[in-house]
């Protein structure tokens, strides 16, 4: 009986290795800039989001074993850090404060009102993609509280008004 050849797959396990997705490439190649040292996974992790806009969870085993950590590990320092994203942002990134100052000037009612005019809540992605909003604890802008930041941009003394017309502005933007 005539032996079958081995199909190539795809699938961990089954033969051939399974064809890394662009992720996983740009994770490989930040890894090795970094000399492929576990005690260099911050900045790892700082440049793959850089580059991605995100860390995404396909690219964690690639990291663990290129560092020679467990995926428990490189997990845990995601996850533990607050600045890491674990999906894709939207085009504009709102951070509002919640430091002790903001919280004494009113950026509850804040977080309140921008969860009701961008229709998600904090930590959320509006449904066309434009904003992520995010809470921060302090944008060190304490005098001026409280402090809202659209992506490098630092606003101070936002209120409800005044942070519908920053995310106006940022929507017109957007549609010219």
């Amino acid at each position: 009986m005539a032996k079958k050849a081995a199909r190539p797959s795809n699938s961990p396990g089954e033969g051939a290795s399974p064809i890394p997705s662009p992720a996983e490439v740009a994770a490989l190649a930040v890894c090795a800039r970094h000399g492929n040292k576990a005690s260099e996974l911050l900045e790892i992790f700082h440049d793959l989001q850089h580059q991605l806009g995100y860390v995404p969870e396909a690219t964690l085993p690639v990291i663990a074993r290129a560092l020679n950590l467990s995926r428990a590990e490189v997990y845990g320092v995601q996850t533990f850090y607050h600045d890491f994203r674990r999906h894709p942002a939207g085009k504009h990134v709102v951070k509002i404060c919640r430091a002790e100052a903001c919280q004494s000037m009113g950026t509850d009612k804040l977080c309140s009102h921008a969860e009701r005019s961008l229709k998600t809540p904090l930590g959320g992605t509006t449904a066309d993609g434009m904003f992520t909003i995010e809470q921060v604890f302090c944008l060190g802008n304490c005098a001026l509280s409280p402090a809202v930041m659209v992506d490098e941009r630092l606003y101070g003394k936002v209120d409800a008004k005044r942070f519908d017309e920053i995310v106006a502005a940022y929507s017109k933007d957007a549609a010219e």
